[in-house]
């Protein structure tokens, strides 16, 4: 710590000769002037501290952009940002935030375990698993509030097992907390940031999974925190885990992605030797049992650039989302994004089945061909775009196996394109049927995670929009800010057909600044009621069977925390809500192409109960 300090003065000084805003100019203005896709606006990155900043640049998303930066140079950057002042460091956690005791409760305690609540990913609870039903849903209010530290993004989805909520932070923290009170059992801090979830196994002594975004897999003791094993799973410098892993009988199911399709818009840049892939982890040792790239080929050079770079190809098919585990045919599922260059493939934006025991790809379904994307393709000039130059239509969600009332299973899932799928399983994923909600685009469509029960699939839909604005700071010239009128609403989809059973339209944003109606998080579902996140801050409740609005509340302002924490809620975007105990839990904060940032976690109860 004193080192750290020392560093911190030392640099403070040497800063003052280095000129923040030139290097911001020419290393970071192009994309975070005019942000597109998921790049944050430089108001967002003018909201966060100068150790949130350094951390981005040293060991989170923008470590790889930032690699020929010297320690001065991001420093002067983040000084810059910040408006030149050292912003106080987020408050450490207070002694009335620990649990008093520490015990285990019994391993029938409520669970919504992983991402999907199940390893199928269904995402809905029975009402007794939930300890809710459809009539308490209207009665639900604030418990407590609990502060992610210094972020402006609340990632990823809060989990509950052996009687505990685990949390994951981009601070790089993981917690263990009381699921009705908030008060911390123990904390755990990875090497780098946590984006995903986490998957707690179901053995006795129990461990949890997760990864960072240094494409490390990691495994905790949930009773203490003490790490158990620690490894790197993907050597490729720009690899990250965005996925809670999955876990069943002894083996952790992980996907891992990468940020390569952001380093393509730097026109210097040789894109891109990434392949997406699968890895099975030994669940007590992290020894790789197998590991299956999702493109078989290696990458090779293939063309160059106008401008004389190397280009290689094929590359990309990352895996974002939680792998699904189908036990009865003994495979595992996953979902794959685009391609990163040419030549494209067949494997990107398609549903893949893993032979469970040894990682064979036993078949693939895609669902958009030519799809080869960076951010480079959203530039007016494009360099290091591929010729294939694709609509960017990946994969955000897992496949759910889901079940219909006479016992036929099928896999649903949504895409970035606005339209919803059923594969047969049984079928090599043969289309069962396809329906469009939306328009689709790179922040549009279905984005995170789609939910099902007996009779429906359940969607919310992105289809996030900008409009162009003048800049104050600019005078004569605009900017892009979310469009208010555009985006969102929720639907019901018959399993059987696909048809629209019901459609719930989004509601008014009004004309405020940094608002929009797109739903893009995950949704979950107990019977009767579906919950969806939005944009605009809301956190609503829906009934099953009309679509109608039977709960809402505005997570959008700042919150006095359990673990004394600075928070506040904004936009709600990625993993959704988490149903169990009686308690529903939900991420709020998202500050990436001018969402209202936040680092909050919201704990809902029953009021009476």
């Amino acid at each position: 710590m004193k080192s750290r300090l020392f560093l911190l003065l030392f640099l403070s000084c040497a800063s003052l000769a280095q000129d923040g805003s030139a290097i911001y100019s020419h290393h970071c203005a192009s994309c975070h002037d005019s942000p597109r896709g998921r790049t944050p606006s430089v108001a967002t990155l003018r909201s966060m501290s100068n150790g949130a900043i350094l951390r981005s640049l040293e060991d989170g998303l923008m470590r790889q952009q930032a690699k020929d930066l010297n320690s001065q140079e991001r420093l002067a950057v983040a000084r810059y940002l910040s408006g030149g002042v050292e912003k106080e460091p987020q408050s450490p956690v207070v002694t009335t935030a620990r649990c008093s005791v520490n015990v285990i409760p019994p391993q029938s305690a409520a669970s919504w375990n992983g991402f999907g609540a199940s390893i199928t990913n269904l995402r809905f609870q029975s009402s007794a698993a939930a300890g809710l039903n459809v009539l308490d849903v209207p009665r639900l209010r604030l418990r407590w509030a609990f502060g992610l530290g210094d972020v402006t993004n609340a990632r990823g989805q809060p989990v509950i097992s052996t009687g505990r909520l685990f949390i994951a932070s981009g601070t790089g923290k993981i917690y263990a907390v009381d699921p009705k009170s908030g008060c911390i059992y123990w904390d755990f801090l990875t090497e780098a940031p946590v984006r995903s979830g986490v998957m707690v196994s179901d053995t006795a002594g129990p461990a949890v999974f997760f990864g960072d975004a240094r494409a490390n897999a990691y495994a905790v003791d949930a009773a203490t925190g003490k790490l158990l094993w620690k490894v790197h799973i993907e050597d490729h410098p720009a690899a990250v885990i965005t996925d809670a892993p999955n876990y069943y009988q002894g083996t952790v199911y992980m996907g891992v992605s990468s940020a390569e399709e952001f380093l393509g818009a730097d026109p210097k840049y040789e894109c891109c030797k990434f392949r997406g892939s699968v890895v099975a982890l030994d669940a007590a040792t992290g020894k790789t049992i197998w590991k299956t790239y999702t493109i078989a080929e290696t990458p090779k050079a293939v063309s160059k650039t106008k401008t004389g770079v190397q280009r290689w190809g094929p590359s990309g098919a990352a895996v974002w989302s939680t792998p699904t585990i189908d036990v009865k045919r003994n495979v595992v599922y996953v979902a794959t994004g685009d391609n990163y260059s040419d030549p494209p493939t067949s494997t990107s934006d398609a549903v893949l089945a893993l032979d469970r025991a040894t990682g064979a790809v036993l078949w693939s379904q895609q669902m958009t061909a030519r799809d080869a994307f960076t951010v480079d393709c959203l530039q007016p000039v494009k360099t290091n775009c591929p010729d294939s130059n694709g609509p960017d239509f990946d994969f955000g969600q897992p496949p759910v196996l889901a079940s219909l009332q006479n016992g036929k299973e099928m896999l649903v899932i949504g895409q970035k394109s606005g339209v919803a799928y059923a594969l047969d399983p049984d079928s090599k994923g043969k289309i069962l049927w396809q329906t469009r909600v939306g328009r689709g685009g790179a922040l549009g469509g279905l984005q995170w995670g789609s939910a099902a029960d007996e009779h429906n699939m359940y969607v919310a839909l992105s289809d996030i929009a900008f409009r162009q604005v003048s800049d104050p700071e600019h005078p004569g010239a605009q900017k892009g800010e979310l469009d208010p009128t555009k985006g969102g609403g929720v639907f019901a989809l018959d399993l059987r057909t696909g048809e629209k059973v019901w459609s719930a339209a989004p509601a008014a944003c009004g004309t405020g600044k940094n608002c929009s109606p797109a739903q893009p998080s995950a949704v979950s579902g107990i019977p009767g009621a579906i919950f969806a996140g939005s944009v605009d801050g809301h956190f609503r409740a829906y009934s099953t069977a009309t679509g109608e609005v039977t709960w809402d509340f505005d997570t959008a302002r700042e919150y006095d925390t359990v673990n004394g924490q600075k928070a506040r809620g904004g936009a709600i975007d990625g993993g959704g809500a988490s149903i169990a105990g009686g308690m529903v839990y939900v991420y709020s904060g998202y500050g990436q192409w001018g969402g209202v940032p936040g680092n909050v976690l919201l704990a809902f109860g029953v009021e009476g109960k």
